[in-house]
């Protein structure tokens, strides 16, 4: 416990609510309020609830802050703000709207949408007079923060502290994963508590992840027009409290179990080795647009929170009406206090920043590496030990950023994913047409890293998270299944989602009972894992692809809360097949180094017999010299050299044509034969063949990939 603070201090206290000796301080930014008050609620015998308004009597640069006697956990309250409603100085305040303390630590209850919960007046169909303060009082349909207790029996925790070079990265979202799991007891499916059970981190074992990566948890609402049409955000990308977990993941009703089930998840999956990253939405809040509802900052300090324009109007960087502001002290000292939180006192490992070009952006709304909320970040010596990726573009002007953030900072590459979907479906479509495709040379340095895009500042290979697929997009069987998006069930008349999918439905789209389209779409399936698995970089999964999970074509599924979104675990033999062949290739990864080294390639002489650390080769087993940019070029082989690590070679061929193609082996320096450990033209692995001598032509089937490791000699 603190202890109370004096009554005139130079500095105001740490923000939010905490309990001290004989009551609770709390602490809340309010920059241009006249008068800040708590609100305490509580509840009688009887079930009715009464509130409590306590003035906060000191502020200090624009935070008000008080003790409080009597409090102690448990305490549900919120807090009210006066001051100057003039909108064209975007100054919003409001006493009659209940605000969320943008520190809580717990959030008990759900916002109901109602009139009530707007700070302008606005009718049933929620539209209506930007300029007009509301004065319903909006308690009645708002959510409760509630003091919690940061002690938990940790034990013997510790942080896995997993290298990049060895990370497989599994994305998945709490309710998806383990919903429809039978191993899973029923109470527990699709909470935090049925992800650490013991079936599921079972199954995570097997495959060989080393880390997941949760779609947000902290806690969020659902949009208006997604309740109106009775759907929620399921996804979670519309935080309502940066602190608190999301309580309906929980299978505790009361807000202390909620958090401890949390950190009980953290502990469960660290025990066995498996790394918590979370994904998280510092870029906008729940309040969405200008006209949207009044539910914590906007209340607090419109002017302090949000990036506006010279009119008051919000900068619109995200797709979601608001961008916070990290340029401000407030709001970035907030982002980084609340990832400061998770790692000190939930124990999580790093995060995945959504859009997070728009936390970079500066007071000219340009994207800035050096932004001083970046540089906080690198430079914290609690957050700079974490793993930080980012999603390295947002919707704003100049938006796309891949390859352009600072170490230690990975990014979601998606130079790799639009490479890797075009040789192996949209090419491989072309060849079937007789049409030549982009060539081999894109997909060559996707293959090995992307140097062209994080060989600056010493990056390295580690800055690259690579993935086919991701939350949003197409699943991996539905890129194979559908040409075009099938988003009807959202409600957007199909006309949400990406349309840059560059998938391919091998001729039929949908569903079929064709035994050849089935089987061309399970290679291209294995073709696109073996692909990811097998490139340089981080790898990242996403849940179910393992599986063959569909969304029945629905790419943009992110208020399907059903069978659409969850990860089914009746499997048929050839799902059984493809999770066969993803534990195999994850396998293979981790008994060859010299797929997942951390500096890139260069070419070089390594050995007096003149071999390289990194030889291409065409179909004829001959260099590739001047062939690398020929459209009709689509067999590919890379000889990976592991001997001056003290590693087994391996050897990767590529087919991206739609033919069976006759394909030499390599007679490279220092190489004798190969033994082939994966053929993706194999529904199932096969064990190792026998050595075959270099300079032997092997058949590579149409659309396939081959592994060897390559026997070496003098």
């Amino acid at each position: 416990m603190c202890p109370p603070p004096e009554p005139t201090p130079d500095l105001p206290p740490e923000l939010g609510a905490r309990l001290t000796v004989d009551g609770a301080q709390f602490s809340v930014y309010a920059g241009h309020a006249r008068s800040v008050e708590v609100c305490l609620f509580d509840t009688a015998p009887d079930g009715t609830t009464t509130e409590r308004r306590v003035p906060l009597r000191h502020r200090a640069h624009g935070t008000w802050f008080d003790v409080v006697p009597g409090v102690r956990g448990g305490q549900r309250y919120a807090f009210r703000v006066d001051g100057d409603w003039d909108p064209e100085r975007a100054l919003l305040h409001n006493p009659a709207k209940l605000l969320l303390d943008p520190y809580a630590r717990a959030i008990e209850g759900e916002v109901r949408l109602d009139p009530a919960l707007y700070g302008h007046r606005v009718g049933p169909d929620l539209r209506g007079d930007l300029w007009q303060r509301d004065d319903r009082d909006s308690a009645p349909f708002m959510p409760r923060c509630v003091i919690v207790d940061d002690e938990f029996d940790w034990g013997t925790d510790r942080f896995p502290r997993r290298s990049l070079t060895e990370s497989l990265i599994y994305e998945v979202h709490v309710v998806n994963a383990t919903k429809l799991h039978p191993g899973v007891p029923e109470a527990l499916r699709g909470t935090y508590a049925g992800l650490a059970h013991p079936a599921f981190v079972e199954h995570l074992l097997g495959l060989g992840v080393t880390a997941v990566e949760l779609l947000p948890v902290h806690t969020f609402t659902h949009e208006p027009d997604l309740v109106l049409r009775g759907l929620t955000n399921h996804w979670g990308y519309n935080t309502l409290g940066f602190f608190a977990p999301h309580a309906a993941y929980a299978v505790a009703t009361d807000p202390q179990g909620v958090l401890d089930e949390f950190k009980g998840m953290v502990k469960a999956l660290h025990a066995a080795g498996i790394e918590v990253l979370l994904d998280v939405v510092y870029n906008h809040t729940a309040e969405n647009e200008r006209d949207g509802m009044t539910l914590s900052w906007r209340g607090l300090d419109q002017r302090a929170y949000y990036r506006l324009d010279a009119r008051g109007r919000d900068i619109d960087v995200t797709g979601c009406g608001n961008t916070l502001d990290l340029t401000h002290p407030v709001v970035a000292r907030q982002v980084l206090d609340s990832l400061r939180y998770w790692v000190e006192q939930c124990h999580v490992d790093g995060f995945r920043f959504d859009l997070a070009v728009a936390l970079g952006r500066g007071k000219d709304d340009g994207f800035d590496r050096d932004h001083p909320f970046l540089v906080a970040l690198r430079t914290d010596p609690v957050l700079s030990r974490a793993k930080l990726v980012a999603e390295p573009w947002d919707l704003g002007i100049h938006g796309w950023r891949t390859g352009q953030f600072p170490p230690p900072f990975s990014e979601w590459n998606d130079r790799y994913r639009d490479a890797t979907r075009t040789f192996w479906l949209r090419d491989l479509a072309a060849s079937t047409a007789g049409v030549a495709g982009h060539g081999v040379r894109e997909l060559a340095t996707r293959l090995t890293g992307s140097q062209d895009l994080f060989d600056t500042h010493d990056r390295g290979t580690i800055a690259s998270v690579n993935f086919v697929t991701a939350h949003d997009g197409f699943t991996l069987a539905d890129l194979t299944t559908y040409d075009t998006k099938h988003n009807g069930a959202n409600g957007h008349a199909g006309a949400d989602g990406s349309n840059d999918n560059r998938s391919w439905n091998h001729g039929v789209e949908g569903r079929t009972d064709s035994c050849d389209v089935q089987a061309a779409r399970r290679r291209s399936m294995r073709n696109l894992l073996g692909t990811l698995l097998l490139s340089t970089g981080v790898p990242m999964i996403n849940a179910g692809d393992e599986l063959g999970r569909s969304q029945r074509g629905n790419n943009n599924p992110y208020s399907q809360d059903n069978e659409i979104s969850w990860t089914s675990w009746d499997l048929e033999p050839w799902q059984e097949d493809l999770l066969a062949t993803t534990r195999h290739l994850v396998r293979l990864r981790r008994e060859h180094p010299v797929l997942r080294q951390r500096a890139f390639f260069s070419g070089r002489q390594i050995h007096e017999d003149g071999s390289t650390d990194l030889a291409w080769f065409g179909a004829d087993g001959e260099p590739m010299g001047s062939r690398w940019d020929g459209p009709a070029v689509s067999v590919l082989q890379a000889l990976y050299n592991g001997a001056w690590l003290d590693h087994e070679s391996v050897l990767i061929t590529l087919n991206g044509s739609a033919r069976p193609v006759g394909v030499t082996l390599p007679a490279a320096p220092g190489t004798t034969a190969y033994v082939l450990l994966w053929d993706s033209a194999d529904d199932r692995p096969s064990p190792p063949g026998s050595p075959v001598d270099a300079g032997t032509v092997v058949t590579a089937v149409g659309a396939s990939m081959q592994v060897w490791s390559v026997v070496e000699g003098g």
